[in-house]
């Protein structure tokens, strides 16, 4: 390999990596592989692209690069033959609720313009069309009546209003017209008389009485403007109709419908199609689609109960003071409405309850003859006008986010809503899926001037809509939330618009792209890798899964193990060459000298014991049952889309959370829930982060660095000085360094280099202010503790068993390189959940819990997918049940129970497709997942379905 075409790493020796050299040949597809923690990433993102970054912003100005966020240099000798880099990694760079995959993409960008210059306003009323109409073609459209037709131009001021108008009328005089039309009447304006103030009324003043004729062209046209400023660009042309009747013929001289005077829009810009300008944004929700409202299932959780026995827990859980008053409020109520109190909730009168909740109206105070606030607006006055943080905490346990009433959740306002491209709004385009909005584009057509506006803008929607096809996210809708998107689905989206981009010559660096992905996906994607190297680019992709390492032209793989262990270079070549090495774990899992075993025994499913839930309808479910065993490891598999993750995430976490805890987001859309009563506790571990400030670490988590700061607090020293468990947190004054505050390092502002990360001078680093560094366990101070491996700290307290189990819980999930006191911000997804996990199995077997889990083997070699597939087999033994969400084939096949949802994703998926064994599953023809795993099973008994 020439010097020229290749990428050339000397003495890389970033976090774990021990200088090591390595050589990525350029334009090609090169895989870096090795055990989670070996240093992969270090390799990939921390040395190849930040210094990349790093020496493309140094070719800017001073002046640019004082507006850009810059790396610091990597700790690596050279790195030649580097072109410019863009990392592609599975954080979604922190998205707002305001982001969607439409914004992401800029496919939201350019639906704005399209409307803006090509979209046909129509009257929200009506459905009338809007268009503007110059006096000119106003003129002429009535000088084609009948000659000697007779007409009045009239300049409409009220229309279907209530009151009296009596300035409206005052100031018409004041104009000096004479007459005017009164409620369908022409009459002098002197001879009106005062109008009813509560019946609605019509004022159109006379502005010009003609007849037509050839030379009142001009004429007409003064007439005309005179009544548009009157009215604001409206005008009506009365016709003579005879026996006294007028023909009305409406016009608008602005963007407003003829017919109804509210109907009215400003000129059509791209802000009018924005919810992040005020232009386009919902009044009420200000763009964000959703508002924050009392929810009366938490109110009310259990309607069997009576107003007596406590059936408003939003009344019976607000302090003795308080409950005593809702007490005497309840009793009044019954009395004043005539309501039993102990009869139940749900047998009340729709009208009582209606009242009960919302309180009363003018309509049922008279017919009741007494008044009740409600206990709704009770809530929402409590909520808005308390400033007791205590109560304001228990009030936010009865909240819950539901879709704006006014927009219903578009974020839209009337007036961008009201402009269409064939029969579509922006938003309902924006609520198709990517696959539709192609095949809507792809059909789209316009005519005479619109034409050559809208081909530029519709072209570049069918190239970045077509680009997201192919990335395997056609599934997705366009208004779909970021926040919402997995790690694997926000990267490949962004890999489309890289795609999109055309750009010859650089180098990609992607972290784990297949996240997310069916193995009938993977293809696929691989597939856009390559023609990616086809433009002469350089793709570099941190990866685990077989389909991408086969396809790869180069490989690296780092180990041989994870932490202290790894950041060596076991190997590196195409993948044939790289697959002969017998020091390689990743050689040995190919070659299937290691694997995965199919367990020879499968646990015992008893239908009884279940947590079923019944007419699912949410998203794209359609209608469907789901059944889930208890006591078992159970796989929720199927194609990108299917609808997995709403069925788990947005309909059965949130339902049992409710029927549990009687509290949490409100679910989507079920008919009824059973089962309920076989677990006691609901907990889901997802790839959120563990902490939001660089001060949580793994150790503050799992609960171990209490138990830490305790036995430092108990040594002869610590006690002579009279130092308790507080004195040893760095979130603490008093045992902390004040100079740094605790975080060991300074942050100077360098304006256009680098921002400098400077070690504390006054605790080098340590974070602890020289007292507590005095204070000694085993030679080792605090600040030694944290810095230890948690590998090493496993054995550093061999002696105390409460550290030993939450450390070896964080070993066993393949943590073990991870320091005790490394930053929450450092961590990938993965490896969030996998803390999490490890929280989880140091606590009491007692308590009956279902874990929900979301692809857990997010960033895991195949070595660590068997020890995680022990460590949940530990879970399910103790009588726990784990449901997860997975594609990776080794665990469906362990599994205990497999259900396979699709058969494709989006509309076409949502559908229960097989559930049973694995080997059931297998053998079913209509799932994706089944083909996928037969040969994963080649030679195991199919085990009957349990009668």
């Amino acid at each position: 390999m020439s010097e020229k075409s290749a990428i050339r790493v000397f003495g890389a020796r970033q976090h774990n990596l021990q200088g090591i050299d390595v050589t990525i040949p350029r334009g090609s597809l090169t895989v870096i592989t090795g055990m989670s923690g070996s240093g992969k990433s270090s390799l990939a993102f921390d040395t190849i692209f930040a210094e990349g970054q790093r020496k493309y912003v140094e070719s800017l100005s001073a002046y640019a690069r004082q507006f850009l966020q810059q790396m610091q240099k990597p700790d690596v000798d050279r790195i030649d033959g580097l072109s410019p880099t863009i990392a592609i990694e599975q954080r979604s760079s922190g998205a707002g609720p305001r982001s969607t995959v439409a914004t992401t993409t800029e496919i939201h960008d350019y639906l704005r313009v399209l409307f803006a210059r090509a979209g046909n306003p129509r009257c929200w009323i009506c459905n009338a069309p809007i268009v503007q109409q110059s006096t000119a073609q106003i003129v002429d459209a009535v000088l084609a009546s009948p000659a000697g037709q007779r007409l009045l131009v009239l300049a409409p001021m009220i229309s279907a209003q209530r009151g009296k108008h009596a300035k409206v009328i005052e100031r018409i005089i004041k104009d000096g017209y004479v007459r005017a039309r009164v409620n369908g009447e022409v009459t002098l304006l002197e001879d009106i008389k005062p109008l009813t103030a509560s019946k609605k009324h019509d004022i159109d003043v006379v502005v010009d009485r003609l007849t037509v004729k050839p030379e009142m062209k001009q004429r007409l046209a003064d007439s005309v403007e005179l009544a548009t400023r009157l009215s604001r660009g409206r005008v009506i042309i009365a016709a003579d109709a005879g026996d006294g009747k007028w023909i009305d013929q409406p016009y608008s001289a602005a963007l407003a419908c003829p017919e109804h005077a509210e109907v009215r829009l400003d000129n059509l810009s791209p802000q009018l199609f924005s919810f992040n300008s005020p232009q386009g944004a919902c009044e009420t929700c200000h763009g964000l689609g959703t508002s924050l409202d009392f929810d009366v299932e938490l109110v009310v959780p259990d309607p069997n109960r009576s107003l007596n026995d406590g059936a408003i827990a939003a009344w019976r859980k607000q302090g003795r003071k308080l409950n005593s008053v809702y007490v005497d409020t309840v009793k009044d109520f019954c009395e004043r409405f005539n309501v039993l109190p102990d009869a139940p909730f749900r047998n009340l009168k729709k009208s009582k309850t209606n009242i009960l909740l919302n309180g009363t109206t003018e309509e049922t105070e008279k017919e009741f003859g007494a008044s009740f606030e409600g206990v709704l607006p009770n809530l929402k006055r409590r909520w808005e006008t308390t400033e007791s943080e205590a109560a304001k905490h228990r009030l936010h346990g009865f909240l819950s986010e539901s879709d704006c009433e006014k927009c219903k959740g578009v974020r839209l306002n009337q007036q961008s809503l009201c402009v269409k491209i064939g029969d579509h709004n922006i938003a309902e385009l924006s609520h198709m899926t990517i696959a539709h909005a192609r095949t809507f584009f792809d059909q789209l057509n316009f005519d005479g001037e619109k034409a050559s506006v809208a081909e530029p803008l519709v072209s570049e929607l069918r190239r970045r809509l077509g680009f997201l096809c192919d990335v395997g996210v056609d599934y997705l809708a366009l208004d779909r939330g970021s926040t919402t998107l997995s790690g694997g689905e926000f990267q490949r989206i962004r890999l489309a618009a890289q795609i999109g981009s055309q750009l010859a010559g650089v180098c990609y660096v992607l972290d784990e792209p297949t996240i997310g992905l069916h193995p009938r996906d993977t293809r696929r994607l691989r597939e856009i890798l390559e023609r990616l190297t086809k433009l002469e680019n350089t793709v570099i992709v941190v990866e685990h899964d077989e389909e991408i390492i086969a396809g790869a032209t180069y490989m690296i793989d780092i180990g041989p193990g994870a932490g202290a262990n790894g950041g060596k270079l076991v190997a590196q070549g195409p993948p044939d060459e790289v697959m002969r090495c017998e020091e390689s774990v990743t050689a040995r899992f190919w070659t299937g000298k290691s694997s995965v075993l199919v367990p020879k025994t499968r646990r015992e499913i008893d239908p009884k014991n279940a947590i079923t839930i019944q007419g699912v309808s949410a998203n794209n479910l359609k209608n469907i049952d789901l059944s889930i065993p208890l006591g078992c490891l159970v796989a929720i598999t199927g194609v990108s889309g299917s609808g997995k993750s709403t069925i788990i995430h947005q309909v059965l976490h949130r339902a049992l959370k409710r029927a549990i805890d009687g509290s949490g987001p409100k679910p989507g859309p079920f008919k009824k829930l059973t089962g309920t009563s076989n677990i006691d506790k609901v907990i889901e571990v997802d790839q959120s982060p563990i902490g939001r400030t660089p001060r949580s670490n793994p150790a503050t988590y799992v609960g171990v660095f209490n138990l830490i700061r305790e036995l430092f607090a108990q040594t002869r020293e610590a006690k002579i000085r009279g130092y308790g468990p507080p004195r040893f947190s760095f979130n603490i004054k008093g045992g902390r360094c004040e100079l740094c505050e605790g975080q060991g390092v300074k942050r100077i502002a360098m304006h256009f280099l680098p921002d400098v990360f400077v070690t504390c001078a006054e605790c080098n680093g340590a974070r602890y202010n020289r007292e507590t560094l005095e204070i000694r366990y085993r030679g080792e101070n605090i600040a030694d503790v944290l810095n230890m491996p948690i590998e090493q700290a496993t054995r550093f307290f061999d002696n105390f068993a409460k550290i030993t189990r939450r450390l070896q819980a964080l070993r066993d999930v393949g943590l073990g390189y991870m320091t005790l006191g490394q930053a929450s911000s450092t961590l990938s997804g993965g490896e969030a959940q996998r803390v999490k996990l490890a929280a989880e199995l140091h606590k009491a077997a007692d308590i009956r819990t279902l874990y929900l889990l979301d692809e857990p083997t997010t960033g895991l070699h195949f070595a660590d997918v068997r020890n995680l597939l022990t460590l949940l087999g530990r879970l399910v033994d103790r009588g726990q049940t784990v449901v997860a969400i997975e594609h990776n084939l080794d665990v469906i096949k362990c599994a205990d129970w497999v259900i396979d949802l699709g058969p494709e994703g989006g509309e076409a998926g949502g559908e229960i497709i097989v559930e049973g064994r694995p080997e059931e599953v297998a053998l079913c023809e209509q799932s994706h997942t089944g083909r996928y795993l037969r040969p994963r099973l080649a030679g195991t008994p199919l085990i009957k379905m349990p009668s």
